[in-house]
């Protein structure tokens, strides 16, 4: 079984997002989970916006806390994907790694910051459609 593990800065709007729609997109086929590279929102449950996407979209969920990314994650993981540019970079800081990439060729917007989670709902659900295709092959 492949083993997944979606990054973003905070752990409480795209890696949680993508988490929930990749669990439900493969009837839980995977070893899926997310975290953070910052400590800053450790222990708070996704935001309430990410919520209402999943709902939104019939997507089931959990109560989330959100985790920083250790380096037993980083080793225990067969993919890391993160988001954007900087995360990437973040990772690749913090574990001199290379099995990290990012979901899309381009980055998607924190929502935290944009507050359009519609589109960053559009983008990591079209991500994560095309990472299944590829990881199916």
């Amino acid at each position: 079984m492949k083993s997944i593990l979606f990054v973003c800065h905070g752990n409480i709007c795209r890696s949680p997002m993508a988490e929930y729609i990749f669990k439900y997109l493969t009837k839980e086929k995977y070893k899926v989970e997310s975290r953070a590279t910052s400590t800053e929102e450790i222990g708070n449950d996704m935001h309430y916006k990410t919520k209402e996407q999943l709902i939104k979209h019939n997507i089931p969920f959990n109560r989330h806390n959100a985790k920083q990314i250790t380096l037993d994650d980083y080793n225990n993981y067969d993919i890391i994907i993160c988001f954007d540019n900087y995360n990437l970079n973040n990772l690749k800081r913090m574990f001199n790694g290379n099995k990290e990439i990012k979901l899309l060729d381009k980055d998607i917007d924190d929502p935290w910051y944009t507050g359009d989670f519609d589109k960053t709902y559009n983008e990591i659900y079209y991500g994560c459609v095309d990472l299944i295709s590829r990881i199916e092959e």
